[in-house]
C-alpha cells in the first residue's frame, strides 16, 4: 500500500514536472534539429562518448531514475505507452525499438539533454552521470 502511494506520488510528480518544463525552448544553434518530423541529433552528437558504457551498476540505478522521470510517459518497459504519454502529440518513443537502439549512446544523451516538446530537455534537470546511467538502462530495452 505504501509502495503504491509513493510511485503514485512520483507519477503525478513526473507528469507536473513534464508539463511544466515542456515550455523550455531550444537553443537557437540546435533549433533545426529540434523541430524534425523525424527526430535526429546533430552529428555532433554521435561523438559524445559514454563514460559509463562498462559499468555493470549504471543500468541498476538508470532503471531507478527511469522509473521516476521517464516511466511515466514511456511507460513500463519503454514502449510509449506510459499513461502520461496518452495525450501527447507526438506520442511518446518505443525506447526498445531497433531504431532507437540503432542510435549512439552520444545522439540518446543529445536528445535527453535538449528535449523536444511535448518531451522536456533534462540538461539542466537530471546531473550528467545520471543521463548516462538512463542510458545504460535503456539500452537494456532492447526488443
Amino acid at each position: 500500500m505504501k509502495t503504491n502511494k509513493i510511485l503514485i506520488s512520483i507519477s503525478i510528480t513526473s507528469l507536473f514536472f513534464l508539463t511544466l518544463v515542456s515550455f523550455v525552448k531550444s537553443p537557437k544553434n540546435d533549433l533545426v534539429y529540434t523541430q524534425q518530423k523525424k527526430w535526429i541529433a546533430p552529428p555532433s552528437a554521435d561523438k559524445i562518448i559514454n563514460p559509463l558504457k562498462a559499468d555493470p551498476k549504471a543500468a541498476a540505478s538508470g532503471k531507478k531514475l527511469y522509473v521516476a522521470m521517464c516511466f511515466v510517459c514511456h511507460g513500463p518497459k519503454g514502449k510509449g505507452d506510459g499513461m502520461g504519454g496518452a495525450g501527447l502529440k507526438p506520442k511518446p518513443t518505443d525506447l526498445s525499438s531497433a531504431g532507437v537502439q540503432s542510435q549512439s549512446d552520444g545522439a540518446i544523451f543529445w536528445k535527453i539533454a535538449e528535449g523536444r516538446a511535448p518531451m522536456a530537455g533534462y540538461k539542466n534537470s537530471i546531473p550528467e552521470r545520471k543521463r548516462w546511467e538512463i542510458i545504460n538502462y535503456l539500452r537494456t530495452l532492447k526488443k
